[in-house]
């Protein structure tokens, strides 16, 4: 009798299983009616994660900014972080991965000062400070959240 190869028998599993995951692949578009043309997804869902599109601190109601500078926005796009979230079933207790794109890295400690209060668990974290954000805004997140 032949011996079993177990490491042929564990790379044809993974080769089926590669195969039949890519039609678990959902793009997600915007929950908000004038946000459906976007050229990106809102959130994209695989088999286990949720990757979501970055956030500002736009209030989408108003449709602007909101004002009172880097804390206030930090909450605005942590609530819309929250808001898409819940549209897909999720919450921030399940996000594993932030990234944060500051306008001015001089910010950082006050951005740090609302973040801590929506993130106990303590995700993995990424924060930079780039030339310019879009509309003028002084954040930007993104977040991969567990299923």
């Amino acid at each position: 009798m032949k011996p079993i190869n177990y490491l042929y028998i564990v790379l044809l599993l993974s080769f089926f299983g590669c195969q039949s995951g890519k039609k678990d692949i959902t793009f997600h578009p915007s929950h908000l009616s004038e946000r459906q043309n976007t050229p990106f997804s809102a959130a994209v869902e695989t088999e286990n994660l949720l990757f979501l599109s970055g956030q500002i601190g736009k209030d989408h109601v108003k449709g602007m900014l909101v004002s009172g500078g880097i804390e206030a926005e930090t909450k605005q796009a942590l609530e819309n972080i929250k808001a898409v979230l819940a549209q897909h079933n999720s919450s921030l207790d399940r996000v594993v991965k932030c990234t944060v794109i500051l306008a001015d890295i001089n910010d950082f400690k006050a951005f740090n000062s609302v973040y801590v209060q929506y993130f106990p668990n303590k995700p993995a974290r990424t924060t930079f400070a780039a030339g310019g954000l879009a509309i003028g805004a002084k954040i930007e997140i993104d977040v991969i959240a567990a299923k």
